[in-house]
């Protein structure tokens, strides 16, 4: 290990022993007039109510009765008194290292606009979209239906466009800027990611176990095509990941990914199978992601060879009892055994591995305002970037 990367390593170490608390998205808060820090710490990370508070349908209770509504006259129809609308602000100052120094104000970073709702005991919606996303103008991410307790049985349905990899651990509720980058890494000209997709998704408690199971385009959320269509291909995708809870500090899971995709007239078939940890939750949040993808034909050339991936992440947060502050540390690895490899955002396309170790961490100044500092370094590219910005929901 070179003296840079013994110097990173050691920022790394000392960033990982700094603390962590509470905050949240208001448009909840509003309605059942609590404090966001009940489903957040800190904001976007869910607690453990915010959890079960998201797959009750964003409702306290599984089956609870709309709140707030008025009184139309007709049974059929509830309607809230006002319409739920929340704001997420992200803007950052980067510096980055490499070739000649460089900064970069990037606010925002991101804009969105967010609403959820029940439309009835079992229905209720959710989506948000971004106003501003990277400098561009952003577009709908997760939209979605959901029902809940079906037959009066712990068997919940979302219907919508949503990321594929939620079961396993939330891009979007992550505190670290850098991203978890075995879910948007791709191989070859495949269109296959475990970031967003169009789908059934079916969920089931059995036994102890949480079962999810997933019916995909499997191509991704991308613009229709001309005839309006957004499945490009006559095949689905299918995912399906189990999970158990071990007492109150470990849970472990396992899933699987099956598909195909078609490019002019070429035929590729997509898998992928994986494992996910997680061991704490309270001060201390360790987790773990490892995931094994083939693809049969990447660049969609007849008689090619079949390409693989392998990678994960491992994160820890640390969130002390009655702290403002918060820490974190990221490490993610991708490795293809060619140079296919795609992982968006990342860096460039047609490359062996993707490696970054992160660190950082922040306080929350208010329930709904926090920053944040992080420090990356780039292990293949021999970079680094540093970021300071603020995370306000509102």
């Amino acid at each position: 290990m070179t003296p840079k990367q013994l110097a990173f390593l050691g920022t790394f170490l000392i960033g990982l022993a700094i603390p962590a608390p509470a905050t949240a998205i208001p448009a909840f808060a509003r309605k059942y007039k609590v404090s966001c820090m009940l489903c957040h710490n800190p904001v976007p990370k869910l607690t453990a109510f915010g959890e079960q508070f998201a797959a009750n349908g964003f409702r306290f209770t599984s089956g609870e009765a709309p709140r707030d509504t008025i009184n139309t006259g007709d049974p059929l129809l509830e309607l809230a008194k006002e319409f739920p609308l929340a704001m997420r602000l992200d803007a950052y100052a980067q510096a980055y290292s490499g070739g000649r120094a460089a900064t970069d104000f990037q606010t925002p970073y991101g804009l969105k606009i967010m609403s959820s709702g029940t439309i009835s005991k079992k229905l209720s919606y959710y989506f948000y979209t971004f106003l501003a996303e990277r400098g561009e103008i952003g577009g709908v991410e997760d939209a979605l239906i959901q029902i809940n307790d079906i037959g009066g049985k712990p068997i919940d349905v979302v219907v919508g466009q949503f990321q594929v990899s939620d079961p396993l651990f939330k891009r979007e509720l992550r505190l670290e800027f850098e991203d978890y980058a075995v879910y948007r890494a791709r191989l070859g000209d495949s269109p296959v990611d475990l970031t967003y997709d169009r789908g059934i998704v079916v969920t089931a408690d059995l036994a102890g176990f949480g079962l999810t199971g997933q019916l995909l385009n499997g191509n991704g959320a991308g613009a229709g095509q001309d005839n309006r269509r957004f499945d490009q291909d006559p095949f689905k995708s299918v995912f399906f990941h189990i999970s158990r809870d071990f007492g109150e500090i470990v849970h472990l899971g396992t899933f699987g990914y099956t598909g195909r995709t078609e490019s002019a007239g070429v035929r590729s078939r997509t898998g992928m199978f994986g494992v996910d940890a997680t061991i704490g939750g309270k001060t201390f949040e360790l987790n773990g992601q490892y995931i094994h993808r083939t693809e049969s034909r990447p660049t969609f050339t007849a008689g090619e060879a079949e390409a693989s991936l392998d990678g994960g992440f491992a994160e820890l947060i640390v969130r002390p009892p009655r702290s403002r502050w918060y820490g974190f540390g990221l490490y993610n690895v991708v490795s293809a055994d060619r140079p296919l490899l795609n992982v968006r955002l990342g860096g460039p396309a047609g490359v062996d591995r993707y490696e970054t170790l992160s660190v950082g961490f922040g306080r929350v100044e208010r329930r709904n305002f926090r920053w944040t500092l992080e420090a990356t370094y780039d292990v293949k590219q021999e970079v680094a970037r540093w970021g300071l910005g603020f995370v306000t929901p509102f």
